[in-house]
């Protein structure tokens, strides 16, 4: 038992003299500054920081969308699948910014001009480049363009944009131009 109150009293003492250690040495603790400093207005400078940062971002966020608009503007021409006469959703995001565009500026007009490659008739590639050409026509109008400011027309298997008999060849045939 002895040596039981021994060692309690070793170990409060220990834990006292550790206490007694970290307890104030008499100087005198800075009270730490506040982060944010009060403006003349109310607004401190961590909430007008953050404003900034909002709105650097917000301007970013403009400066990429008018990237991609632009870009987007400058695609013309858009590929086919063999025998198919729905765009390629892949597409579909740059279509849209046509199509804003469009509603955007009401005095606009573009045509779209509908190819197909040199397999199948003449008549049934002129029929698939006015489906194609199509397609495209609805897909703006349902996005905010007016159709008296598109223009369509099909020129089937008749201007190819590569004269090749190749698969390569063919794909690049397959499209629908805008044309300004």
């Amino acid at each position: 038992m002895k040596i039981n109150q021994l060692i309690r009293l070793a170990f409060l003492l220990f834990a006292f003299s550790g206490i007694v250690a970290c307890s104030s040495s008499g100087e005198e603790v800075a009270p730490i500054p506040e982060v944010a400093e009060t403006s003349e207005s109310g607004v401190d400078a961590t909430t007008r920081r953050t404003q900034e940062l909002e709105e650097e971002a917000r301007r970013r966020a403009a400066a990429a969308e008018e990237r991609m608009m632009r870009s987007a503007l400058a695609t013309k021409v858009f590929y086919f699948d063999f025998d198919v006469a729905e765009f390629r959703g892949a597409d579909r995001d740059v279509l849209t910014y046509h199509a804003r565009d469009l509603a955007a500026n009401p005095s606009k007009r573009i045509r779209l001009e509908g190819h197909a490659d040199e397999r199948g008739t003449r008549e049934y590639n002129i029929a698939l480049g006015e489906r194609r050409a199509n397609g495209i026509l609805n897909y703006f109008i349902v996005n905010g363009a007016a159709r008296n400011q598109i223009e369509t027309v099909s020129y089937g298997e008749e201007r190819p944009a590569d004269r090749a008999t190749t698969e390569a060849a063919y794909q690049r045939n397959r499209r629908v131009e805008i044309v300004d």
